[in-house]
């Protein structure tokens, strides 16, 4: 090699660095500020539901068409998402969400609530796919596991917050935690259309795969790379039950924790946004685990991750007399634990369906993921109603039992789709 090719390979380096680290740090940022104006709700559900008289079946009810048109949405918009720049649609998704929200606030009646909250949920769903799209083709095969579990504090960040600033919010008022949430969405709507790219390709950079000496191109239609694989479809089916604990904790944890251990609503909050903060942690261990001890096979983390998340449920409901300090801790360790798996679902399914397919593969786990609303959502509304909060809370660990078995049929699965040299 001589010093003029080794100059310009050198150059090629720096500039991948600089990219890879901006399109990083620009979608973690990004796709928290979707969950401002998503997971603002679950703050104001117990102020709304007293000021407009609305009962839990129909908070429930918002929260399950919500997730049913948002895991329907991510799924279509994934095939978009590997065809569409990913710099527009991901910014274009987060503008029309902040004006949603804005309309949120501005209504009363429990018709123009559900309606705009449903069309919330459909343009939530243009978020992740560009995400996945960037990742899988700024990354490599072997190090997108630890890349992608960095990303992923994006949802417990953003869940984090903004659970936090509505805590404060809803005391001057529920409307608040819309009108604020949407404002700074708009923002960082703006800031993502001028701080994000596409792909390596549209700024004159080789292709991924050039920079992995192990991977080939990969080769196939979405058939093949999509719904021909088992293994995609059962970690979908298993983050059906990752997401019923999750939502059902982050939606109506404020709630559970007021009525059920008659907590205030500030505190809850706190407590809330600890599960999710602790989830960050379970994140990144998870990343650096399946890359460090487990060869990249994210979906045998799974199992040893919802097997904790089991046993930190069961300690949770078991103990509703221990001490503030127990309880928290239980709660983390039930964030730290879902969060594991829930992240590393993406994971498997971008790299077994390959950068040519992230985007669709992530839509169909996503799609699964958000039919678990109809449980979590009006399914724990309508048992806490008629059975209590202990009926609600044994649901999220039987879920969590369904996870940790489905995630071990996939143990054999390889850890990714691309053909190798």
């Amino acid at each position: 090699m001589g010093p003029v090719q080794a100059e310009l390979d050198a150059a090629t380096d720096r500039r991948y660095r600089y990219w890879q680290t901006r399109i990083l740090i620009s979608t973690i940022i990004g796709y928290a500020l979707y969950y401002f104006v998503r997971k603002n709700l679950s703050v104001a559900m117990p102020a709304m539901e007293q000021a407009l008289h609305l009962s839990k079946s129909q908070l429930g009810l918002f929260l399950t068409l919500h997730g049913l048109l948002y895991g329907v949405s991510k799924f279509l918009n994934g095939f978009v998402g590997d065809r569409m720049n990913a710099r527009w649609m991901m910014a274009g998704g987060l503008a029309v969400c902040g004006v949603l929200n804005l309309g949120f606030g501005m209504s009363s009646t429990a018709w123009s609530l559900g309606l705009l909250w449903m069309l919330n949920g459909w343009f939530q769903g243009v978020g992740f796919p560009p995400c996945a799209r960037l990742l899988t083709h700024w990354f490599s095969p072997r190090v997108l596991p630890m890349k992608m579990s960095i990303w992923s504090s994006s949802h417990s960040l953003g869940a984090g917050l903004v659970v936090v600033l509505c805590g404060y919010l809803v005391v001057y008022g529920w409307r608040l935690c819309f009108y604020v949430p949407a404002a700074i969405a708009l923002t960082g709507a703006l800031l993502l259309a001028l701080f994000l790219r596409d792909t390596p390709e549209s700024m004159g950079l080789p292709p991924i795969e050039s920079r992995d000496e192990h991977a080939r191109p990969p080769t196939g239609g979405f058939g093949r790379l999509v719904f021909g694989n088992r293994y995609i479809w059962l970690v979908a089916l298993g983050n059906l039950f990752v997401y019923t604990v999750r939502y059902g904790i982050l939606d109506w944890g404020p709630t559970f924790l007021k009525q059920a251990r008659h907590i205030d609503l500030t505190s809850a909050s706190w407590m809330v946004a600890a599960f999710e903060g602790s989830g960050i942690l379970g994140m990144l261990s998870s990343g650096w685990l399946t890359g460090r001890f487990f060869g990249g096979r994210a979906t045998r983390v799974c199992p040893v991750y919802m097997a904790g998340c089991v046993g930190a449920l069961v300690m949770f409901w078991a103990l509703p007399h221990a001490g503030f300090a127990v309880s928290v801790t239980l709660l983390c360790l039930a964030g730290f634990f879902t969060y594991g798996p829930q992240t590393l679902v993406g994971i498997a399914a971008a790299n077994l369906a390959t950068k040519r397919a992230a985007a669709s593969a992530v839509g169909l786990t996503g799609f699964f993921g958000y039919l678990s609303t109809a449980i979590s959502g009006v399914g724990v509304g309508w048992l806490v109603e008629r059975y209590g909060w202990d009926a609600g809370f044994l649901m999220f660990i039987a879920a969590a039992v369904v996870g940790m078995l489905l995630f071990m049929l996939c143990w054999p699965a390889r850890a990714d789709g691309y053909e190798r040299s």
